[in-house]
């Protein structure tokens, strides 16, 4: 069968496309797989337990919730399956995380002087401390609540620390009150350290809070007996939502919601291992779960604050080496303006610095013939100096926009204290665009020179946010092209005005053109490998789950398009299947920074365009956000793209996974006489950054 014929048969869905969930899932192993490797400092491995448990966290609040609402609402054997599958690997992934916690991680991490001591481990100076701790800093701020009538069961934090406590005998009043609930007070630290006096041979000792709780919860219930606890945690559908039609203001829609946030609805809830079947099922009733939602883990039901243990530990040789990231070659007696007029700037993160970023606005914001300067935020949280820059350019008296991105997951409330502030400073604050998320990347700065008004640009594959540029891999350009300038200021006056664009010069923009333009250049490389010339496409994403980008990549395999995608994440697409996908292949590469970088990569008969983007190809991406990409024009820029964001990742051999046409990921590894070949140690190395790790 051709592969046009198969994508029209009336064969099911799944013989062409992979389950979106299993495969974001599959990611999630792929990270665990870090946390098994022994080529890693101890320290970074268990930074990767910690990365796996927040990624399931934002799984459950986000597409378990999603996938339970639609069920609700009517019945349908479709989705109950795939309920089921995710909850059998969530179960399994769950086990398997904590198996390399307790057997491998926290093991060997003795032997190296850091101990996590529980209860029975402590000794008995250890413990006196301990108990003291808990009388002053815990007991005071802990309110035990017995449940009877007048005492129901209490409101319970999405993602909080709690006890539940089966209690023998009668209360103060004789009445047989048998359950009582304690919550973890938040303002706490959930790892804590001993002083470094009652630690073993020198090394360091920790705690954790729920283990300080669990050696004195009987000390809270004078006069009765305590049958039975558990630590538990619930996990509830985080994400908000409001009928952006009929409210008036967003922003303070948004607030009210966010307080809602805390207490939506219950997916998952987390107990101790040792959990008696009494209790959970208590649990489990007053959150209305199936037992399918219960997981009893070996271990702190909390694991993701075991990452404030490593910023504690003190000791050498358990993290990655520290770098300093590299700065652009500057010419001397120069400002960042004339550098940019000179020749557009690439800037390849984390291996070279953010600042030239931050330089760029603050600069602009200080400049005297600077007359506007206009950005989007997406992320950049709590705090920000190119925040503060640009209310410093506000109260100067320049004109400033700011489009701030209400909506982004998980920092709205960072999102709306920053519009408050700018406004307040004078800066005109849009929130783009109703309905659509604005997830591009871009910054404009407008200056008077002798020639008349001169745009400079700053586009982005990444976040104007100074952490993740640290931990992320991802590119920016620094342009004084005019018709690229024209092209982003039409973006600004289209997301302010929300008239529709002008037709744009370079930016492909979603979701106008994005869409069209992505599936033109993959149609073009297969006209071209119909006509006998060499079609050759490489993409780098985060996620790849549009299907019409997915149908327009199999047509262009079946006309000899040479196909190779590096996806970090989710991928729906089956390479290598005979008569649909056979010249695709697809990869993730696993490293000690996140793989952030969107590039898009056509040969078109060796004009070799290379695009850099905000947006995965995904379909939200793509027709429900506003996204960005943007040409790399200048040739030898061009060559750096494909050398330190392409290339090396096609030949890694250390931490790239290959995917097959069942949606299982194989780790590739070095054959023969191959020497190992990691791509983010390469890119280190080229760009003179010291590095002791195997990243």
């Amino acid at each position: 069968m051709t592969t046009k014929n198969a994508l029209h048969a009336e064969s099911p869905k799944a013989a062409v496309f992979l389950d979106r969930e299993m495969s974001q899932l599959q990611f999630n192993r792929r990270v665990l797989a870090q946390a098994e490797d022994k080529r890693l400092p101890l320290l970074e491995r268990l930074r990767y337990l910690c990365i796996v448990s927040n990624n399931l966290d934002e799984f459950f609040e986000v597409r378990v919730a999603s996938l339970l609402a639609q069920g609700a609402l009517h019945d349908d054997p479709a989705l109950d399956a795939t309920l089921g599958r995710i909850s059998r690997e969530c179960h399994a992934l769950v086990k398997q995380q904590y198996d390399i916690l307790n057997t491998e991680v926290l093991p060997q991490l003795r032997a190296k002087g850091v101990h996590l001591v529980r209860h029975t481990d402590r000794n008995e100076a250890q413990r006196a401390w301990v108990k003291q701790y808990f009388e002053q800093q815990v007991r005071p701020l802990l309110t035990p609540i017995g449940l009877d009538p007048a005492h129901p069961f209490p409101q319970v934090v999405n993602k909080s620390l709690n006890f539940i406590v089966s209690l023998s005998g009668k209360d103060a009043f004789g009445r047989g009150t048998a359950i009582a609930i304690v919550k973890a007070p938040r303002v706490l630290p959930r790892v804590i350290r001993l002083p470094d006096h009652l630690a073993k041979g020198g090394g360091a000792a920790f705690c954790l809070l729920s283990s300080v709780i669990h050696s004195h919860i009987e000390d809270m219930f004078t006069g009765r007996d305590v049958i039975a606890y558990s630590q538990f945690r619930v996990t509830r559908d985080s994400d908000l939502w409001v009928d952006e039609d009929e409210v008036k203001n967003l922003r303070q829609a948004l607030k009210g919601e966010l307080q809602g946030r805390q207490f939506g609805t219950s997916v998952r809830l987390e107990v101790a291992k040792n959990c008696p079947p009494e209790l959970s099922d208590f649990l489990l009733a007053q959150f209305c779960l199936d037992p399918s939602r219960l997981y009893a883990v070996d271990g702190p039901v909390n694991l993701v604050r075991l990452a404030e243990l490593i910023d504690e530990v003190r000791q050498p040789g358990l993290r990655f080496e520290p770098f300093i990231a590299g700065m652009p070659a500057k010419t001397a007696n120069l400002s960042i303006f004339d550098q940019i007029r000179k020749h557009d700037i690439l800037l390849h993160h984390p291996f070279q610095s953010f600042q030239t970023v931050i330089d760029f606005i603050c600069v602009a914001a200080s400049d005297p013939h600077v007359v506007a300067i206009k950005q989007t935020i997406y992320r950049t949280g709590m705090n920000s100096e190119l925040m503060e820059a640009l209310m410093a350019a506000a109260r100067s008296g320049k004109e400033v926009t700011v489009i701030v991105e209400l909506m982004a997951r998980f920092d709205e409330e960072a999102n709306i204290n920053w519009a408050d502030k700018l406004e307040q400073a004078g800066a005109q604050v849009v929130y783009g665009v109703v309905g659509l998320k604005t997830h591009a990347k871009a910054a404009l700065v407008i200056r008077r020179e002798p020639d008349g008004l001169q745009y400079y640009a700053h586009l982005g594959t990444g976040n104007y946010h100074l952490t993740t540029t640290r931990l992320y891999t991802d590119f920016g350009l620094l342009t004084a092209n005019p018709a690229m300038g024209e092209d982003v200021n039409e973006v600004f006056i289209h997301l302010t005005s929300l008239t529709k664009p002008h037709k744009l010069n370079h930016l492909w923009l979603a979701p106008f053109a994005l869409q069209a333009e992505i599936i033109k250049a993959i149609r073009n490389e297969a006209r071209l490998a119909k006509s006998g010339r060499p079609g050759r496409i490489i993409v780098k994403i985060n996620a790849l789950v549009d299907e019409s980008v997915i149908r327009a990549l199999y047509a262009a395999s079946a006309d000899g398009v040479k196909i190779d995608l590096i996806v970090r994440g989710a991928c729906i697409l089956r390479p290598g299947v005979p008569g649909l996908s056979e010249n695709i292949k697809v990869r993730s590469v696993i490293g000690r920074f996140l793989e952030h970088s969107r590039i898009y990569y056509f040969r078109n008969d060796l004009a070799h365009d290379v695009y850099l983007a905000s947006a995965d190809w995904m379909t939200r991406n793509l027709f429900r956000r506003v996204e960005v990409a943007f040409p790399v024009l200048d040739k030898a820029l061009k060559r750096r793209v494909i050398a330190e964001g392409l290339n090396p990742y096609l030949k890694d051999n250390s931490n790239a996974w290959e995917l097959d046409a069942n949606g299982h990921y194989h780790r590739r590894k070095a054959r023969g006489k191959q020497a190992e070949f990691s791509a983010q140690r390469h890119l280190m190395e080229l760009l003179g950054l010291k590095d002791g790790s195997n990243a």
